[in-house]
């Protein structure tokens, strides 16, 4: 029997399965993404072996840079901060201590404990620096007038970081082609950290401001199709990425800054609500997609054979690294104390950290090395999704009965 129909056949199963059981499955303890991680290994050699296929690490790197782009625009439409210091000061301290904190942190780990270079190691800090915006529905902002710090607090870090850890990326390419570091920082620093990040802001602004002076008007002469309106959304994501692409600027920033800009232009309520319901809607098909992937692409010959070193990244990442890199970063933050110990439980890897890993590998990341940074991320990532998943919902719950009792 042809196992494209077959494997059509299992996902329209899932599908119909996880939204009409999403009543009870929303109480059980532990995550969508985790449910079709699994059904992705059954689907593959281990189980009915109907994804044969392993695709291509330039099809991956293109397919979880789509689901991470309308994940981050999904996370700007939904900030509900002014944009003054004061009100970002937890995702400051995020974006400036804990990040860099946990890709130095995990390069200190790849290099003295596992023999990595320095570039290598940098690089594997910076591939699983992201927080990941798109499997951690659960511990972001529901919707833009969630008040909660620490929502806000990972939604904007998952929005942020996801971007801001390409200067690092960067960096540890560079190093791979030519480990005497000092010829190119001055490069790096001028054109992978200030121009890349001033012209993603810019364009991000500009772009989107444009695009929604440009709706309202139109809505004024003639409206919009209402089965195509909501389109509006892609087309902001796509254009906004493509010219800050064209411009060598960070295509992931501007769309977050996009996301946040469209939030603050329309000011109607159902626009933006049915912007976002788009987007997540969007978004949580394309993930089913990436896990079943993921679940599938999973071989326990190499899992076994990294093991170890997996084992010990992703264990000191989640538990000594980003829990040292938070209490040391959100001291003192007064009234917009945070649960420290949640925001650093939640540092969530996942679709931003496989996008990083796809694109390395299409940028020069090759041999045993590679091979080993490979697995050392998928399988972090594996993990990150079986524990947070099983832990995100009643962690979650605790914290908001604990908040409404103050």
């Amino acid at each position: 029997m042809d196992t494209y129909i077959l494997s059509l056949l299992v996902v329209g199963i899932l599908l119909l399965a996880i939204t009409l059981g999403s009543g009870w499955i929303s109480r059980l303890p532990f995550s969508y993404a985790l449910i079709y991680l699994v059904v992705g290994v059954m689907l593959g050699p281990y189980g009915w072996n109907l994804i044969q296929l392993r695709p291509e690490a330039e099809f991956l790197e293109r397919l979880t840079e789509f689901v991470v782009l309308i994940s981050l625009f999904g996370c700007g439409l939904k900030i509900n901060r002014p944009l003054q210091v004061g009100a970002w000061s937890t995702t400051i301290r995020a974006i400036g201590g804990v990040m860099p904190w946990s890709i130095f942190g995990t390069a200190a780990v790849g290099h003295w404990l596992l023999g990595f270079d320095w570039g290598e190691s940098i690089l594997l800090g910076a591939i699983l620096a992201p927080t990941d915006p798109v499997l951690a529905s659960e511990v972001q902002l529901n919707h833009p007038h969630d008040g909660d710090e620490l929502r806000f607090s990972l939604t904007s870090e998952g929005g942020l970081n996801d971007a801001l850890a390409f200067p690092f990326v960067y960096f540890g390419l560079h190093w791979l082609e030519d480990d005497t570091w000092q010829r190119w920082f001055a490069q790096w620093v001028w054109v992978d950290i200030v121009w890349a990040i001033a012209i993603a802001i810019l364009i991000g602004g500009v772009v989107v401001t444009g695009i929604v002076k440009l709706d309202k008007r139109l809505q004024t002469i003639r409206p919009i199709d209402a089965v195509m309106e909501n389109f509006i959304a892609l087309g902001m994501i796509l254009l906004t990425y493509g010219l800050t692409q064209l411009a060598h600027g960070y295509g992931f920033l501007a769309v977050f800054v996009a996301g946040v800009v469209a939030r603050r232009n329309y000011r109607k309520r159902e626009k933006y609500f049915s912007l976002i319901e788009f987007t997540e809607q969007f978004e949580m098909l394309l993930v089913v997609g990436v896990c079943l992937l993921l679940g599938a692409l999973l071989r326990i010959e190499p899992m076994l054979r990294f093991a170890l070193p997996a084992l010990c990244i992703a264990g000191l990442l989640m538990l000594v690294i980003r829990p040292t890199g938070t209490l040391l970063s959100m001291s003192g933050l007064g009234d917009r104390s945070i649960n420290t110990w949640l925001f650093s439980w939640f540092g969530i890897r996942g679709v931003g950290s496989l996008y990083y890993l796809f694109y390395a590998m299409g940028e020069g990341l090759k041999g045993p090395v590679g091979e080993e940074i490979a697995w050392i991320t998928l399988m972090t990532v594996m993990i990150s999704i079986v524990v947070h998943g099983i832990t995100s919902t009643s962690f979650m719950r605790w914290h908001e009965k604990r908040a409404s009792q103050k």
